[in-house]
């Protein structure tokens, strides 16, 4: 089957201060999610500026020289490297014939293309359609033409422009559909809860090799690529520690600098799976070259969803790339590669030191009639010591168990 060509697409960023690396890699960045959304960048326009100019975003000089690039380049996009407001895209897609888009746009573009499951494609139809909202002003003609390509995914293709009341209603539906997979979502958390499993979340930047991890780890078939955002919908698989003991691993939606204030809102129910994990584990890509930016970025927004009170294990990922001017973080950290099995296995022996730390130390000695007693302390604790006394017809047991585990109850009976 013919691949389907690739957009030529015009980056434009402005800079704000005088911190030249991050800026670059602000635009490398917009450069790969281009790449992501199938779009092949011809040339850059960088400006420094105090700030943006509130009308055109970039200067008057800087767009007249943007549009001469237009005519001698012909590209069919042109991508700003911030979310611009509904006047600035207005004012630029009067004087420019390529069609415009931001920073946003384009990462809910990418959102579109890699939702699979009904709740990721709802959530990125909301965001589209909460962004598209302010924005539909003068769009008519822009938002008639649309016929597929970068930026036209999703809702964009319908004639929304017609009705805002539309609109408004179609937010309102998905909003009550969405709560109805929030409920049930809610409900399989607390049938998980109640089971007193371990829960891990896989957490960090996007493309630092999240998935990769999770299917090592657990097995499992999520998607894994080279490209960002590959995995949009939180899947959860069972993953086995050393001692035998059975723990639950969700791999989850990759974290960007700038993500789109919409997204957040939207997917703030996707990484609700996130607020139950007893052990996040941070994944970050050691070969980037910005890979410290990456790091804070998803500290922040964990703070930004309340999840930065959980425990947490830093995994700096890729160990056989590592950069030369690395230097781990504090904290509880571990460098690998998710593809070397040693490696693997000392993470898991780390993630199951972690467990036994916010777990119950338990010394019993449980008679041998106690048969499924015996059986939940193999399968849902982490069980060290196992000898049969003879004498007395039961077994010493030694281990450690969730504080809330039903079978707490049981253990105090026993208990020497």
């Amino acid at each position: 089957m013919q691949s389907p060509k690739r957009e030529k697409v015009i980056l434009v960023g402005c800079q704000l201060d005088d911190n030249d690396r991050k800026f670059h890699y602000s635009l490398e960045e917009l450069a790969s999610l281009t790449a992501t959304a199938q779009g092949e960048v011809i040339t850059q326009v960088q400006q420094k500026r105090d700030r943006l100019h509130p009308a055109t975003y970039i200067g008057k000089g800087k767009l007249e020289e943007l549009h001469q690039l237009e005519d001698e380049l012909e590209p069919d996009l042109i991508i700003f490297n911030d979310e611009l407001t509904p006047t600035q895209l207005r004012n630029l897609q009067n004087v420019l014939s390529a069609r415009v888009l931001d920073r946003t746009h384009l990462i809910l573009d990418i959102f579109a293309q890699r939702a699979k499951s009904k709740e990721g494609i709802l959530q990125v139809e909301l965001a589209q359609l909460q962004y598209l909202l302010p924005r539909l002003t003068g769009q008519g003609t822009a938002l008639s033409r649309l016929g597929g390509g970068i930026g036209t995914r999703g809702p964009g293709e319908t004639q929304l422009e017609t009705d805002r009341r539309h609109i408004r209603r179609r937010i309102d539906d998905i909003k009550n559909q969405l709560q109805t997979i929030v409920k049930h979502r809610e409900r399989y958390r607390e049938r998980r809860k109640r089971n007193n499993t371990f829960q891990i979340a896989i957490v960090g930047y996007t493309n630092a090799g999240k998935s990769t991890l999770f299917n090592r780890l657990s097995m499992a078939e999520s998607f894994e690529e080279d490209k960002l955002f590959a995995t949009l919908d939180p899947m959860t698989r069972r993953i086995v520690l050393p001692s035998g003991y059975s723990a639950l691993i969700t791999d989850t939606v990759g974290f960007i600098q700038d993500l789109p204030t919409t997204l957040i809102a939207a997917f703030r129910s996707t990484l609700e799976e996130v607020k139950e994990a007893n052990l996040l584990l941070h994944v970050v890509d050691s070969s980037s070259p910005d890979y410290f930016n990456h790091e804070r970025t998803v500290n922040e927004l964990l703070k930004e969803l309340e999840m930065d009170h959980l425990p947490q294990l830093t995994v700096y990922n890729k160990a056989d790339e590592v950069r030369s001017d690395f230097v781990p973080s504090s904290g509880e950290t571990t460098l690998i590669s998710a593809f070397n099995e040693t490696d693997r296995n000392q993470l898991k022996k780390k993630i199951e030191d972690l467990a036994v730390a916010s777990m119950q130390y338990y010394h019993v000695i449980v008679p041998s009639d106690e048969g499924r007693l015996l059986s939940v302390l193999k399968s849902e604790t982490i069980l060290r010591e196992l000898v049969f006394l003879e004498e007395q017809q039961a077994y010493k047991c030694k281990g450690y168990v969730l504080a809330d585990h039903p079978v707490t109850g049981s253990l105090k009976l026993f208990e020497i």
